[in-house]
């Protein structure tokens, strides 16, 4: 395991900002552990192989030299493209949506790819924006009586922050496995977050299999950098990721505005976590 700190580590302030979606397992409750030994690790080079909405890249207080990030999910990654290249455009369609459940089943229904980019990004948006849970399959429309799910009030500075914070940014739509390796340098720093164990297809049908996890494994234990992984604590995690630093936290899992219920996680690691 490599523990050598490592020279001529920069680090930019930044502000944080949250996710402009909620999303499936989003860290709002974990960053609060994670970013913290996340900001006592050297490194210049910061990636994410399964980027989601961001509930911890875009949380950070700091920055280093070169950020990366990655998804297999084509829309996730057009979303983000769009709001980095043409953020006016972006607002300017969302600017007139109401929170509307027959807009949504409207969305629901329409294929992504007769859409133009920037009409896909709107689609994503809206729906996840709307989706009950932020879940991103099985989607159904959410009701929130404290405000609307979706309020292009709000929305519209979001994209234009999230439009800030990407600058600079490598975005990247690649297999996990791929991503890691054109990225990984001695001082790179990976952050996991990839689906859990029984949850694999909750993100999309063949983006990520059970037999991952094992590759996974296999792929990290060869990596030049260091890496941190989030990921529900059960028995077969434990086993497949024995050869690694492993330390139990608890967190909630939640669904709306809905408090939640106890959960053990594990934070999986190439150093030792407990030390930092």
């Amino acid at each position: 395991m490599r523990t050598k700190s490592i020279q001529n580590i920069v680090n930019f302030e930044v502000k944080p900002i949250n996710p402009i979606a909620p999303y499936l397992g989003g860290k709002r409750l974990l960053a609060k552990t994670i970013i913290p030994l996340i900001d006592k690790i050297p490194h210049n080079i910061y990636c994410e192989p399964f980027i989601g909405m961001g509930g911890i890249f875009f949380r950070r207080t700091k920055k280093p030299k070169c950020e990366a990030v990655n998804d297999i999910n084509s829309e996730i990654v057009n979303m983000f493209r769009m709001v980095e290249r043409f953020p006016d455009y972006l607002a300017d369609m969302l600017r007139f949506k109401i929170c509307s459940r027959a807009e949504f089943k409207r969305m629901l229904a329409t294929p992504p790819l007769l859409l133009t980019e920037l009409e896909r990004a709107v689609r994503y948006l809206y729906i996840q924006k709307n989706a009950f849970g932020g879940k991103t399959f099985s989607q159904v429309f959410g009701v929130a009586l404290e405000r609307t799910r979706f309020d292009s009030e709000r929305i519209i500075p979001q994209i234009h922050m999230l439009h800030k914070r990407l600058a600079g940014v490598y975005v990247e739509c690649l297999p996990y496995q791929e991503f890691i390796k054109r990225y990984d340098r001695p001082d790179t720093l990976f952050y996991l977050d990839p689906p859990y164990w029984g949850c694999e297809s909750f993100y999309g049908k063949d983006f990520f299999s059970r037999a991952d996890f094992g590759e996974l494994a296999k792929l990290l234990k060869g990596i030049k950098g260091k890496f941190i992984m989030s990921i529900n604590d059960v028995p077969e995690i434990r086993a497949i990721f024995k050869g690694f630093h492993q330390k139990e936290v608890n967190t909630r899992y939640t669904a709306g505005t809905q408090s939640g219920k106890k959960a053990a996680e594990l934070l999986i690691g190439n150093i030792d976590l407990s030390l930092l």
